[in-house]
């Protein structure tokens, strides 16, 4: 298969860098985050800090940002929360997902979460933890590598020609490994077909130490593939577990999802990657 022609819409006139950058600055930032300095969301940013500093004065006028002590360390601003959650209620699906999602969580002992596509990486949108069992602490709005993650070997699996077409175009980094993401798309629908679901392998995992397995997930509220990962430290979490209860109990809990929404419980996948 050949390597889909990946559109530079970075070079195409109609394309606002200003905006662009703004919106960089705004994505700089993460749920543990208590504050960020103009010098830390250039680093985060790859951005000049001379640029940061417009940007984060623009943006803080606007609402965007906050900084409530004056002490050169900014926040997201109310403009920012009300639009979240209007992003938030996009995702409605969630709210019927989260009492069969927690009890996923307490019957395997794992982490569960639901990660969408965010320019090059996923970002956690929702984390359900365990209840009275020590697990792995990821928080909302912490991004996984897609080359190096269950979730971004579900998600991978899951594109079309058409949809990976535009995630080159943000310029994800490669496999650890070296190999082209296009590979390692193959590799991800061949799991999918075969098992229903996707497992990095030890090689290319971010977290050596953390097991996954995830089922990609379609709503005609997405523009693409999202996936729901079940993880946990590799003693909790064995390849053995993951084949024999956590990935079969994932996938049912996914297509029972699809059922309450009222969507075919069809595969989120097509038949061939060329598709």
């Amino acid at each position: 298969m050949r390597e889909p022609i990946r559109p530079d819409y970075e070079q195409d006139r109609n394309f606002a860098t200003t905006l662009a950058r703004g919106l960089s600055v705004l994505r700089a930032f993460r749920a543990g985050d208590d504050g960020l300095s103009n010098a830390e969301i250039a680093e985060r940013t790859r951005l000049p800090k001379s640029t940061v500093s417009r940007l984060t004065f623009t943006l803080g006028c606007l609402g965007y940002l906050t900084q409530p002590q004056r002490n050169g360390l900014y926040r997201p601003g109310p403009t920012l929360l009300a639009m979240g959650h209007v992003a938030a209620a996009s995702l409605s699906f969630l709210d019927p997902a989260e009492e069969m999602m927690q009890a996923l969580a307490d019957e395997t002992g794992t982490l569960v979460l639901f990660a969408v596509r965010d320019r090059d990486k996923l970002a956690l949108v929702r984390t359900w933890r365990p209840a009275n069992v020590a697990s792995i602490w990821l928080e909302v709005g912490h991004r996984l590598p897609i080359g190096a993650s269950s979730s971004g070997l579900a998600v991978l699996g899951a594109t079309t020609m058409a949809e990976f077409s535009g995630l080159m175009a943000d310029h994800p980094e490669p496999c650890p490994d070296g190999r082209p993401l296009s590979d390692l798309r193959r590799e991800g629908h061949g799991q999918l077909i075969a098992q229903g679901y996707a497992v990095i392998g030890h090689e290319l995992r971010h977290s050596a130490n953390i097991s996954a397995v995830s089922v990609p997930f379609r709503s005609s509220r997405m523009a693409g593939p999202a996936a729901f990962t079940c993880g946990a430290q590799d003693e909790a979490l064995p390849d053995r577990a993951i084949h024999q209860t956590v990935g079969p109990r994932l996938q049912q809990a996914v297509r029972q999802l699809q059922r309450m929404m009222g969507q075919p419980a069809t595969p989120a996948w097509a038949a061939s990657p060329s598709e």
